[in-house]
């Protein structure tokens, strides 16, 4: 009994040693990928700056209200390890096709309230009736201009309408970062726990032979 137990030991410590080299090499080529889109982002930016100028590619042109177009969750599965994902926000162009649906500006006076229904002369009031005579003579109102939140839109265009080539390939290189980020992190955790549970089982095994060489011996002394 003990034999057998020993044996089933030591084949489940084998799969988690064979899952946990397994993960440890696909989180290696991971990291790889990384290292190489990052460099490659890098100098694809290097080479617009080069282009452009050195001050029209910097800080400076980064817009006064930045929203995040990239969310990063992370939920905890059954299994206990932790997911991360990314979710990209589609991105919102004014006036797209000519079809935005705030206008820019509202003419005339803007009715506020419940409007008052009109009611026939002979049951106006003297009261009611200087109230609409000084209605009628109030000033006419402006047109009020309305300023919405800045959309979001392609941080490209922080740069410029037309920005050259290399500064569209950083930019698709930092995406691809961003969700290599994600599933590096994932692989880290999974790499943690598999350490863990590896740990445990060989913990296991050392008292599974300590027992099977005990009661050996007991045999040996019987």
């Amino acid at each position: 009994m003990g034999i057998s137990e020993l044996e089933e030991s030591s084949l489940l410590l084998d799969e988690k040693l064979m899952r946990f080299m397994d993960q440890l090499e696909l989180l290696e080529e991971k990291r790889a990928a990384l290292n190489s889109l990052i460099e490659q982002g890098w100098f694809s930016m290097s080479k617009a700056r080069y282009s452009m100028g050195n001050k029209c590619v910097s800080a400076l042109q980064y817009a006064s209200e930045i929203e995040p177009l990239v969310y990063v969750h992370a939920r905890t599965l059954d299994t206990g390890d932790v997911d991360f994902c990314t979710e990209r926000v589609k991105q919102k162009c004014g006036n797209e096709d000519g079809k935005d649906a705030k206008s820019i500006e509202d003419i005339g006076p803007q009715e506020k309230g419940v409007r008052r229904r009109i009611k026939p002369k002979k049951h106006i009031t003297e009261e009611e009736a200087s109230e609409e005579a000084s209605c009628e003579k109030a000033p006419e109102v402006t047109p009020v201009r309305k300023h919405d939140p800045n959309p979001q839109q392609d941080p490209l265009k922080w740069f410029g309408i037309l920005v050259p080539q290399t500064l569209k390939q950083a930019q698709s290189s930092f995406k691809q970062v961003v969700e290599l980020s994600a599933e590096i992190a994932t692989l880290q955790t999974a790499v943690l726990n598999s350490r863990q549970e590896l740990k445990h089982s060989m913990k296991d095994k050392h008292i599974l032979q300590e027992e099977s060489s005990a009661a050996q011996l007991d045999n040996r002394a019987d």
